[in-house]
Formats: structure tokens, C-alpha cells, sequence
């Protein structure tokens, strides 16, 4: 690959990126920025700055010599870098590049590299490359953040305000607007060409049919082929257009509603996993009203004026009927609604529970099928079903009822028109013919109006599943969207609590009461205490899936709440007490981050046991695991998630309960892995109710009870302590 530097600005060092791809790469987080502004401001820098600065330290320099305001940059490996943040300024084989989205049509960098798995680089001259993934793991990364996007006036105004969903929804569907003017001009020249046919009627009523001019019906005709032909293209034109709006649509707003459930805070998430996976699922029932017919019948709805229009001015008196008619019923519809709306969102709340009822009895089976329960389950099932079922059938009776009623309607209204209009024949004001083409436009009112009803009915369903949708979407963030993230470069040298109270949503017992804590790089603290006394509820906090609702957690000099995920989830490893493992291969479940190279994954997997079980299989690392890693002991999935930490190797450890489904072997193998891998300078927690071979490390022991910490000191002055105080006492702590 050739040097990309040569063409940038004169003194700009070798290892800094090129002038032209950081303005590419400022322009798109959202800064104002033009090459000839970073030239400028690149003179301006001192000679120290750009000759031996970091490439993070000299793009700040840069920046503020611009005046560029709230420009964040984060500098890290490729490892940890998430790729759904790209576009990203990459160095590789002493180049600079942006890193972009896959793409097929592009030079590869080295011709050996795989079509698979590969990222599109583009240089400063703007030529594009292609390199396969596996070459940009030791790689370093620039990303800039993209600075936030304030909302558009109006955007928050109104029933968007408190509809989230909704408004994810309006804004993705006009974020283009390009398909407005093509849909609305496609819908008023069919529903103009839909009059075409009322007066070909009348045409030939009129004309045609007392003299039996051939000559006129074939040029009526003529024109009809013509007008059929054009309704055609253009509703398959109308269609295409939607249909393609309906998938981007869809597309978009399911990724942000699974990236928003992904960044939830761990514990305002809802506790029936059941409820929660219909919440998200809901976006499904509003994708299929979109992608079908329901648009068309919608968008079509507002013509029912201007064919009424037509019939007054065709039939004069007989556009009453429909005048009269019309409004009946839209208030038919409208009552339907009401009665509907109540008995959906129950049905909803019970379908829910039945969902709740079924993953339980899934991942509970053993227990179910040990303890005889069964029938009880079966029971519970069979009662929710049951009020289901009578839920839809009072749905279904309401619906029926406003369908055949809106039928009755119509042909009301047609009776009511052709009496109206013999009248009209008889006073010698209107022609057999514009008789009949009224009743053909009358069609055109009252069916869009009986469609409407039947879409309105969806309209409710999709309605509750907006609202479980919202449910999810209202739920907090771990990060705000609008929060200025810092990103310190210096390595963490401690772990503080400051006054933190936790308590869990909706309880008032707090299981976290903590006045100050300080952890000191280089320490290895043992948590002990007897079961439910917040060990597991401590290291959830300290690891930053928890957010206390009092006082602080800061990491180094910074509150952990305020750190750059990505940088955070490089220097915190976290091992949770219950593992979960995940559909795919084993190997995929030990690099789980996809940072971790091949050799030392292997070594890993080799020092902890792990290798044993890819070896009881002819396809190895490749081993395939179903949901939840169902096939392996509880001890196999224990060394499988311990092993992701230590591969990630980060310089804050916090384990729970790490050896508690293992054997005494593969326990004192574990010990002897993480006095390893853990560095000197690294912070190590440990929660566990064995503490006999983690005392052999320990240098700091915490006694906790009821959410305090009641002892803290050295291992053997805490075994003298609590030898002599068989009940837990408050106790001075070290800081």
C-alpha cells in the first residue's frame, strides 16, 4: 500500500492523518469544516505539537485552532472499536484512511485478502480499497463522535411529543420527501381517471345508445384504453414507491428500536422477559400495516369529496344523498373505534402474559417436568387463553357489526340515488346516463368510507402495538443522546464510590448503602457476606449496569456514567454471577467482542480447560451452541464467559462468583490463570462465597451486610475480626 501522507500539508508528521480525510472525517460527525479552515489552523499550531503530539492530543490541538466547539475524539484500537460507528479515521501499514461501509467494487489492498469480511477504505487521493478485516485488528482507530442533532421545530409538539414510536416513525418516513410529490400526483390523476369511467357511461347512455354512433363509442373507447392504461403504470408506479418507503421505513426504525433496547440501563428493564420481547416485536404489526393495501385505501379516502363534488355537478340533487350519508357513516366508524379500543389494549396486556407464561415454561422445563407442575402451568395457560379468546370474540362481533352495517349503507345509498335521480329524469333535469354515472361515482364515496372503517379497526391494533413499543422506547438509556461523553487517555488508577444508594425500580429497600469506597490500582479485594447482602448488586454498580439513584462512581478522576462506552468496555471486564452464552459457534461465544486475536484465544482457551470442550467434538472451536449454551454443564459455561475477560484482558476486573459451578481442579486452574493475566497495575474485585482459594491473592478483604460494608482490611485482619464478631457491626471503612 502506498503512503498516503506525501500529499498533505508541509511539517505534517508521518503518523498524523492527512488534513483532507480528518476534514471528511469532521465534516460527517457534524462539524463545519473545510480543508482550506485546517490548513490554516495547521500553520497556527506549534512545531512541538505537530512533530510529537498523539494523533488523538494533535486533532484536539487542531480543532480548537479552528474553533471548533465540542469536537470529541477517541482514539483506540480497531479491537474495540464498534464498526456501527464508521465512518472512522484508520492507520494501517503507516497509512491514513477512512474506514466506510462494505463494498464490492473496490481495489483490494493485498490480493490475498478474503471478499469476505472485509471494510472499505478510501485515501486522501480518494481511491478506494478494500481490506479484509482480520488485517485491521491491531490497527488504530480516530473516531470522532457526531455531535447531537437538536429535534426540528415542531418535532416534539403535539401527540409526538409523548409517542416516541411514532415520532421514530414519522421521521424516517420523511427524512427523503421525495416520494411525496410522486405519490400525491400518481393518486389525483387516478382518482381522476376513476371519473373517466362515470362519464364514458354517460357518454354512451346519452349519446351512443339512441343513435348508435359506432363512430363515437370507438372514440369513447379509444380513450378509455388510454385512460385504463394510465390508471395501471400509475398504480404500480404508487405501489413500488411505497413499498420501497415501507422497507426503508421498516428498516430504520426496527435498527433504532434494537440499538435503544441493547442501550437500556440494566435495571429499569421489565423483568418478564416475555412482555419485553412483545414490546420490541411490535414494531412487526406496524411494518405489515404499512407494507399493505391499507396506504392506498387511506390516501384514496380524501377523494370521497371531490366525487361527491362530481355528482353535484353530474346529477345536481342527487349529491344529497351522499351529503347525507357520508357523515353517518363516518360516525359509525368513529363509535366503532371507541368500543374497540379499550378491548384491544386488554387483549394486548393478556397476550403479553400468555408470551410471559411460554418463555418461562421454555427455559424452565426441567424444573417444570421435576417438580410435577405441569398441570398448574398448563391450567395458567389455558385460563389466559380463555379471556383471550373472549376478547376476540367480542373484537370480532364489533367489527362484523360496523362491516355489515357499512354494506347496508351502500346500498342505501345506491337505492336512495337511483330513487332521486328517476325524479331528476322525470322533471326533465337530468339524463338516463348522468343517472348512471352517478351511481358510479357513488361507489367511489361510500366504499372508500367502508374501507376506512376496516382501517381504522388495524389502526387500533397497530395502536397498542405503538404503545408497547413506547413502553420500551421511554425507558432510560444508560448514556443520554445529547450527553457530552468524555474520553480521558490516561489509564484509571482507581475505583470510587461516593455516597452511592441503590435501590432496585418500585422498592423501597436499598441494596446499596454506601458512604465512600476506594479501590487503588494494584489492589485485590475479596467481597464476602452472606447471601442477598449486595456483593453481586456492588460489582453491577462498579462495573456501570446499574446507576445508583444517589452520589457517584467514578473511574480514575471521571464519574463512570460519563465515560465513552467503547472506552469504558476496554478498560472494565465484567463476569456476571448467572453466564449466558449465545447461539453460534464456541469460538464466537469466547470472542464474544470479536477483539480478541486467534493466538490468544487459544492460549486462554487452553490455560482455563476451555479447549477440552471443542476437543470432545470433530468440528472444534467451531462447535456450534444453541440459546443459552444449552448442552454444556453449568462448570463449562462458567470457564466459557470467564474466559472472555481474561482474553479482553482489561485493567479493571470484576468477577462474580467466577468459581462457583467449578471443581477444585479447574478452580485452582482459574487462580492460577488470572495471577497470570492480571497485571500488577490492574484493579481486581472479586465476589464469592469461596473465599478459601481467593484469599491466597487477596490483599483487601470487604465484609458486606444488608447493602454496607461492615469490615474492610487486610485478609488476616479480617479473619481475626470476624473470629471475634460473629455478627456484622457497621464498622470505619477505608478510603
Amino acid at each position: 500500500m502506498r503512503d498516503v501522507n506525501g500529499a498533505d500539508a508541509p511539517g505534517l508528521h508521518r503518523d498524523l492523518p492527512p488534513l483532507a480525510l480528518l476534514a471528511e472525517a469532521l465534516s460527517a460527525a457534524g462539524h463545519a469544516v473545510t480543508l482550506a479552515g485546517l490548513t490554516a489552523a495547521m500553520q497556527r499550531l506549534p512545531a512541538a505539537v505537530t512533530a510529537s503530539s498523539p494523533p488523538v492530543e494533535w486533532v484536539r490541538a487542531l480543532a480548537n485552532q479552528a474553533q471548533l466547539k465540542g469536537v470529541s475524539v477517541l482514539q483506540l484500537g480497531w479491537r474495540r472499536f464498534d464498526q456501527r460507528r464508521l465512518p472512522a479515521l484508520v492507520r494501517l501499514d503507516e497509512g491514513w484512511f477512512i474506514a466506510q461501509a462494505h463494498a464490492r467494487d473496490a481495489a483490494p489492498v493485498d490480493p490475498s485478502d478474503e471478499t469476505e469480511d472485509t471494510v472499505l477504505l478510501r485515501d486522501a487521493q480518494g481511491e478506494v480499497h478494500t481490506c479484509a478485516e482480520s488485517r485491521l485488528r491491531d490497527a488504530l482507530v480516530l473516531w470522532v463522535r457526531p455531535r447531537p442533532t437538536a429535534a426540528a421545530p415542531g418535532a416534539s409538539a403535539g401527540f409526538l411529543a409523548d409517542n416516541p414510536a411514532l415520532r421514530l416513525l414519522w421521521q424516517a418516513v420523511f427524512a427523503s420527501r421525495g416520494w411525496i410529490v410522486t405519490v400525491a400526483t400518481a393518486t389525483v390523476v387516478v382518482n381522476l381517471l376513476a371519473v373517466a369511467t362515470s362519464l364514458f357511461a354517460m357518454q354512451v347512455y346519452d349519446r351512443v345508445v339512441p343513435t348508435l354512433a359506432y363512430a363515437t363509442l370507438t372514440t369513447l373507447v379509444a380513450g378509455m384504453a388510454i385512460a385504463t392504461l394510465m390508471d395501471w403504470l400509475l398504480k404500480i408506479l404508487r405501489a413500488r414507491v411505497l413499498d420501497s418507503l415501507a422497507v426503508s421505513v421498516d428498516k430504520t426504525v426496527s435498527q433504532q428500536v434494537f440499538e435503544h433496547l441493547l442501550s437500556l440501563r440494566l435495571d429499569l428493564q421489565p423483568r418478564s422477559l416475555g412482555t419485553l420481547a412483545a414490546q420490541v416485536g411490535g414494531m412487526e404489526s406496524v411494518r405489515q400495516f404499512l407494507t399493505s393495501s391499507v396506504l392506498f385505501g387511506l390516501i384514496d379516502l380524501p377523494f370521497t369529496l371531490m366525487f361527491m363534488a362530481f355528482i353535484a355537478v353530474i346529477g345536481g340533487p342527487i349529491a344529497w344523498v351522499y351529503a347525507v350519508l357520508l357523515p353517518v357513516a363516518v360516525g359509525l366508524g368513529l363509535v366503532t373505534q371507541l368500543r374497540l379500543r379499550d378491548l384491544l389494549k386488554q387483549q394486548v396486556s393478556r397476550s403479553n402474559e400468555r408470551q410471559g407464561i411460554l418463555v418461562d415454561a421454555i427455559r424452565g422445563a426441567e424444573s417444570i417436568r421435576a417438580a410435577n407442575a405441569g398441570w398448574r402451568f398448563a391450567q395458567d395457560w389455558q385460563h389466559i387463553t380463555d379471556t383471550i379468546d373472549a376478547y376476540a370474540v367480542q373484537q370480532k362481533a364489533i367489527s362484523n357489526t360496523s362491516q355489515v352495517t357499512m354494506g347496508t349503507l351502500s346500498s342505501i345509498a345506491y337505492v336512495a340515488a337511483v330513487v332521486v335521480g328517476v325524479w331528476q329524469i322525470e322533471a326533465g333535469t337530468l339524463t338516463m346516463g348522468a343517472m348512471i354515472a352517478c351511481s358510479i361515482l357513488g361507489g367511489r364515496v361510500i366504499g372508500p368510507v367502508s374501507q376506512g372503517v376496516q382501517y381504522l379497526t388495524q389502526w387500533q391494533s397497530v395502536r397498542q402495538s405503538l404503545d408497547m413499543v413506547n413502553q420500551v422506547l421511554r425507558l432510560a438509556r444508560d448514556r443520554g443522546e445529547t450527553q457530552t461523553l468524555l474520553v480521558p487517555e490516561e489509564l484509571p488508577t482507581q475505583i470510587a464510590l461516593e455516597k452511592v444508594r441503590y435501590s432496585y425500580p418500585d422498592s423501597a429497600l436499598k441494596q446499596l448503602n454506601i458512604d465512600r469506597l476506594t479501590i487503588q490500582a494494584g489492589e485485590r479485594v475479596l467481597v464476602v457476606g452472606s447471601i442477598g447482602c449486595g456483593k453481586s448488586t456492588l460489582l453491577k454498580v462498579l462495573a456501570g449496569l446499574y446507576r445508583p439513584a444517589e452520589g457517584r462512581v467514578r473511574l480514575g478522576d471521571a464519574d463512570l456514567w460519563e465515560i465513552e462506552p467503547q472506552l469504558l468496555a476496554g478498560q472494565v471486564g465484567y463476569l456476571p454471577q448467572s453466564v449466558h452464552l449465545f447461539k453460534g459457534s464456541l469460538r464466537n461465544n469466547l470472542a464474544l467482542s470479536g477483539t480478541a486475536g486467534d493466538s490468544r484465544l487459544l492460549k486462554i482457551a487452553s490455560d482455563l480447560g476451555v479447549d477440552a470442550i471443542a476437543s470432545q467434538s470433530a468440528q472444534g472451536m467451531d462447535l456450534p451452541l444453541s440459546e443459552g449454551g444449552e448442552g454444556l454443564s453449568g462448570g463449562q459455561k462458567q470457564l466459557v464467559a470467564l474466559a472472555r475477560v481474561v482474553i479482553n484482558r482489561p485493567v479493571v476486573w470484576l468477577l462474580d462468583e467466577p468459581t462457583a459451578s467449578l471443581d477444585a481442579e479447574s478452580e485452582a486452574r482459574v487462580w492460577r490463570v488470572l495471577a497470570e493475566n492480571v497485571r500488577p497495575e490492574d484493579i481486581l474485585v472479586v465476589a464469592t462465597h469461596r473465599p478459601q482459594q481467593a484469599m491466597k491473592v487477596a490483599t483487601r478483604v470487604l465484609v458486606m451486610h444488608q447493602g454496607e460494608v461492615v469490615h474492610d482490611g487486610t485478609p488476616e485482619s479480617i479473619l481475626r475480626t470476624v473470629a471475634t464478631r460473629p455478627t456484622p457491626a457497621p464498622a470505619p471503612r477505608r478510603a
